[in-house]
Parts: structure tokens; sequence; C-alpha cells
């Protein structure tokens, strides 16, 4: 299986097989992911939403963005840093997200470190650890795609060592995938063409 080739996707054009499950990862796949990503506020949002992610299909994540985005103010630090008791227990209470206690208190207590970060230290914090892109090999299956490397492990350690939890390595390189610090995109999908 890991060494068929890139399937095509609805529209007869070939994608990597994980965006083909359903309309909404294709979407992702096409509009979003493997794409750069700046701005604190945004890369709070991923970071935030890949800690979410842990130990569940990213699809549930992905069909909840909304309701993490309005149960989270939009992922603007200032704001969530500001978030008290009464906010956590309604976001404890929000079917709209995942009512995941230690998720939850992570995401309140990081933006509360982040709030205390000069505008821009977060962004250059992550892209400091985007590997040299000619010295990673295309992927040409998934099975050539890592789930860990050096750099994420090193990123991990980094926002670790200044106070941010829920921050593992796989986490982090979820996070590189996503704001493309690394382009994963299979070697014959049409977004790596891009």
């Amino acid at each position: 299986m890991s060494d068929a080739p890139v399937p095509a996707g609805p529209d007869g054009v070939p994608r990597c097989p994980w965006a083909l499950s359903t309309p909404d990862y294709v979407a992702y796949h096409d509009e979003e992911w493997g794409r750069p990503v700046h701005g604190d506020d945004a890369l709070f949002e991923r970071l935030s939403l890949e800690a979410f992610q842990s130990g569940l299909s990213w699809i549930t994540i992905l069909r909840r963005r909304p309701g993490f985005r309005a149960a989270f103010a939009d992922f603007k630090i200032a704001s969530v840093a500001e978030f008290n008791g009464t906010d956590r227990e309604r976001l404890l209470a929000d079917t709209g997200i995942i009512r995941n206690r230690a998720k939850i208190d992570a995401t309140l207590a990081n933006a509360r470190v982040l709030a205390a970060w000069a505008p821009g230290d977060l962004d250059t914090l992550i892209w400091s650890h985007a590997p040299e892109p000619k010295g990673r090999p295309v992927p040409k299956t998934l099975a050539d795609v890592p789930a860990v490397t050096a750099e994420s492990t090193a990123l991990s350690t980094a926002l670790k060592k200044r106070g941010l939890r829920f921050v593992g390595p796989t986490t982090a390189y979820a996070l590189m995938q996503a704001c493309g610090l690394v382009d994963d995109h299979l070697e014959t999908c049409v977004a790596r063409r891009r």
C-alpha cells in the first residue's frame, strides 16, 4: 500500500492519499496544509489545534475548528491570556470543541506565557526550526513521511523551555507540516507542483 501511486481525487487530480477520504480533507489539503503560516496569533491557533488533535483524528479538529475559533476568541493571544475561571468552565461545557481539561488548561496557560513575549517572538522561534528544504528528500509514498524529526524535537524542546505545554515532538512536527516549514506533499501530488 505504501508504494502505491498517488491516487486521484474526485476531480481526477493526484493528491496525497490521506486527503481523499472526505471533501473537508480535500479542501484542507489543497488550500492550507503545507502552505507557510506566519503571525503569532495564527501560529498559536495551529499550535493549539495540533495539541487538541493529540490522540484524535485531525478531521475531528478540522470539523470543529469554527467552534474552537468562537470559543477561544479567534485564538488572539492577548484575549485568551485574559480568560478566567468562568471562561474555563464555559470551555469545559462547550460541545463545539474537544472538552479535554488538560488540553484546555494547556491552551490557556500557553496564551498567558505567549502574552509576555515580544510581538513576533513565536513566529521567529517556530520558523527558526525550519529545515533546509534542499536537505530533505521529496517523499514518494506516505512511508517516506516521518512523524518526528530532529528539527521537531528541537522545536518541542525550545517551546517547552519557554514554558509552553502540550508541545511534544510529534505535535511540533504536525505543526511544521501544517504551517509549511516542511513540504510533505508526495512527489506526484498536485500541491507539490504549485
